[in-house]
């Protein structure tokens, strides 16, 4: 009695087992032959002339609201690096950037032409200059930011993962070549004050620099990069090092400073106060001080709002140009 019942279960398994196997194979084939059931939409004139017009109805609004958010963000844009030079070095600008003993402290002026709405985000920003070469951007350790001396394998460093015999940390081309320059804002008689925490990703803090690894033997050859670090701050919390170690992919790119908490009116003068110490004149870039507000989309960019009119007014000029031939070529009635 067991035996029967066992082997009808048995048979009744398989049986189940057949029609599954069928139904998989059927499918398979149906794949393989391209009968799936799909979508087969007919494209008439009317579909595609409608099709068109509804992408245009859309696409065009969409771009006016995009366009009008980007145009409220205020800039201010100013490029020092030609005017912070004393007449004497107007024709030989390594020898001042070079010299330490000359100051490199300057003075500019920007005038604010509409009202600007706190935060005021503080950029400097990069032109040709090339943080996506191969060799720059590979010319770091990850694991040495995170583990410090711990980690000595510090071979993708080269040329800069040594001093004196002793290893560097933070090791490589790009924290060797950290950005120096520094900028105060003066408005009237008070100093405007600038908050630089949390210019970083969190992501980046938190998982890329170590919070126990300090700085050390950094910039201590004879060939100095570009700014130092404090040697008592983990780097985890070195954030303009963290900001500048996420290196750009287009030779022109910013990268944020701090943020003005302050708002600032229309017609009112900010003196800043900054240090022209970071060498762009071996290379032939530039450098910029960028002061911008922010929309719900981000910072000041029309390519957005431009793209999506042009894509917009391109259907419905499509969509009319159709409308007019199938108006020319209709079939004769029956």
């Amino acid at each position: 009695m067991d035996v029967d019942e066992g082997s009808g279960l048995r048979d009744s398994t398989e049986a189940h087992r057949i029609p599954r196997r069928s139904r998989w194979h059927e499918a398979i084939h149906q794949f393989k032959q391209q009968t799936l059931p799909a979508c087969k939409p007919v494209l008439t004139p009317k579909w595609v002339i409608t099709t068109f017009l509804l992408m245009g109805v859309i696409f065009i609004p969409v771009g006016l609201i995009t366009l009008r958010a980007s145009r409220s963000v205020v800039e201010i844009v100013d490029r020092y690096d030609s005017e912070c030079i004393p007449e004497e070095y107007k024709s030989n600008k390594m020898a001042y950037i070079k010299d330490s003993s000359i100051p490199k402290n300057c003075s500019r002026f920007l005038k604010v032409y509409r009202r600007m709405k706190a935060p005021i985000y503080i950029y400097y920003q990069l032109d040709n200059y090339y943080q996506n070469h191969r060799r720059y951007v590979k010319s770091k350790s990850e694991q040495q930011l995170l583990h410090g001396l711990k980690f000595n394998a510090t071979s993708t460093c080269k040329p800069q993962e040594s001093n004196n015999g002793r290893p560097v940390v933070p090791c490589g081309l790009i924290a060797w070549s950290l950005f120096n320059d520094t900028y105060a804002f003066i408005r009237g008689r008070s100093e405007l004050k600038v908050n630089r925490n949390n210019i970083a990703w969190k992501s980046d803090r938190d998982h890329k620099f170590g919070k126990h690894v300090y700085p050390f033997n950094f910039q201590n050859g004879t060939l100095i990069g570009g700014g130092n670090l404090d040697l008592s701050i983990p780097l985890s919390d070195q954030e303009d090092l963290i900001v500048w170690m996420r290196t750009a992919a287009l030779p022109s790119f910013r990268k944020l400073y701090g943020r003005i908490e302050e708002d600032l009116d229309a017609d009112d003068v900010v003196v800043v106060k900054l240090m022209n110490n970071y060498n762009t004149y071996s290379f032939g870039g530039k450098k910029k001080l960028v002061l911008s507000t922010s929309s719900w989309l981000g910072g000041k960019n029309d390519f957005l709002g431009v793209a999506y009119l042009f894509v917009g007014s391109s259907c419905i000029f499509i969509s009319i140009v159709f409308l007019l031939l199938h108006m020319k070529s209709q079939r004769p009635r029956p």
